[in-house]
């Protein structure tokens, strides 16, 4: 077509079945019955008309980025599912000397890579199937008419997109390392799950460039919470700020009657972090802004702090939304496994972010001392039924695309067949060897 030209963008990480490629347009006007319009409208004496709502136009990202969170799931129960069933099925050394070698997925420090991101992959399943039911009631309401939920599903889809997929990424990665050598091997199937879901943490939204829209709502809502105004859904704990300033001895004494057992109470714990961190950011930000700095420049200096608030949020939410999960279980059994999982979830993440508990005053040292050791006691109670749980996830050996992850276990008489299968296996010697490196030789 005259002034249009199109091509490929070239060889990517990974990702080869997507093609991704440039269009230019060189004086080439668009007729008008091409044109998206579903709610900005091009009329046909070429009128533009506005629409109703600029937030109109969030729809389709939010939609996408509600999908990346069940996607993050997805991706990272692959890879647990992989390294925990092969970690069932490679024994190596001795525990005890003399007594045979045991499976790799009985040693704490493989339990400790591993567990975690199990427990992080049903966390991330819920929050998927919440943010999924959530879009689609406030899609209702907004074909309404009804516009008010939409700015905080719009700042939560953008920080539980870079949330969730940011950890998937490297909990991924993670997956593939404590494989050891095999997991490098493209046989074990987390390499094309890692190179296929990476891009995920820059298409539909930079990451960081996400946290900071979250943390713009949230900065906003710290606002209306200072001059008055209550808030609601998943930024009500804001409401709680100037009551605290209040009653100091009210936050005070919850670092004495934090349940370590109990995740309503670890809810709580992450509630107070966030509700901090929001506004030790805040209070930077008008900091800046009270040294006659634009408010661009403002943000910009505040930025680390505001991300770091946005995580806080994000985690909050996740931690909020598995306890939830857990009342809708009716089976008792499952309900007990799954509050394993969710206990292990939370008090991982204290462990991770130690300091924002201590320095925020909501934790002791002493009851961070107890987190790192039942932490460490959730992994040998998780231990008998990790396999159980990576199977529930019910993924066909086609799908899971793994050697070391087959239902059967037979990993090793088929990583074998899987290797005669390399092109450089169809001749004993390599024609390179005659054509080149033999005549090399011959001249020497």
């Amino acid at each position: 077509v005259p002034g249009i030209t199109v091509g490929d963008i070239g060889p990517k990480f990974g990702y080869d079945e997507m093609d991704n490629g440039y269009l230019k347009m060189d004086n080439f006007r668009i007729p008008r019955e091409n044109m998206l319009m579903k709610y900005a409208q091009v009329e046909p004496d070429g009128t533009y008309v506005k629409p109703v709502s600029d937030k109109l136009t969030y729809g389709t990202m939010v939609f996408i980025r509600s999908l990346i969170v069940g996607d993050s799931a997805r991706s990272l129960s692959r890879a647990c599912t992989i390294a925990i069933r092969y970690s069932a099925v490679r024994h190596q050394s001795e525990l005890k000397p003399g007594e045979p070698e045991p499976q790799i997925l009985d040693y704490q420090t493989q339990q400790y890579k591993l567990f975690p991101l199990l427990a992080t992959a049903y966390a991330f399943h819920f929050v998927g199937a919440y943010i999924k039911d959530t879009y689609h009631r406030i899609s209702g309401d907004i074909s309404t008419g009804d516009l008010s939920e939409l700015p905080e599903l719009h700042a939560l889809t953008a920080g539980l997109k870079a949330f969730t997929s940011w950890t998937a990424n490297a909990g991924i990665e993670e997956c593939r390392m404590a494989c050891g050598g095999h997991g490098y091997s493209r046989c074990s199937g987390i390499p094309d799950i890692y190179v296929t879901f990476t891009p995920s943490c820059t298409y539909e939204g930079e990451n960081t460039v996400m946290m900071l829209q979250t943390a713009r709502f949230l900065m906003k809502s710290y606002t209306q919470v200072t001059s008055g105004q209550q808030v609601t859904g998943m930024v009500s704990y804001l409401n709680d700020i100037s009551r605290q300033r209040i009653q100091p001895q009210h936050v005070a004494a919850r670092t004495v009657t934090m349940r370590i057992n109990d995740p309503t109470s670890l809810v709580e714990a992450y509630k107070s972090r966030a509700a901090r961190l929001v506004e030790s950011a805040a209070k930077n930000l008008q900091a800046e802004l009270n040294h006659r700095k634009s408010k661009e420049d403002a943000w910009n200096r505040t930025s680390v702090d505001l991300v770091r608030a946005s995580e806080a949020h994000c985690h909050y939410v996740i931690v909020k939304l598995f306890t939830a999960k857990l009342a809708e279980v009716s089976d008792a059994a499952v309900r007990a496994v799954l509050t394993d999982l969710c206990l292990l979830y939370a008090l991982f993440g204290i462990s991770r972010n130690m300091g924002d508990f201590l320095q925020a005053g909501i934790l002791t040292g002493a009851q961070i001392t107890q987190v790192n050791q039942h932490v460490k006691e959730l992994l040998a109670v998780i231990r008998p039924n990790a396999v159980a749980l990576v199977d529930s996830f019910d993924f066909h050996d086609v799908h899971l695309g793994s050697v070391l992850g087959r239902y059967d276990g037979n990993v090793y008489e088929n990583m074998f067949e899987w290797a005669k299968k390399s092109p450089l296996n169809k001749t004993q010697v390599h024609e390179s060897f005659h054509k080149h490196l033999k005549p090399m030789q011959a001249k020497l």
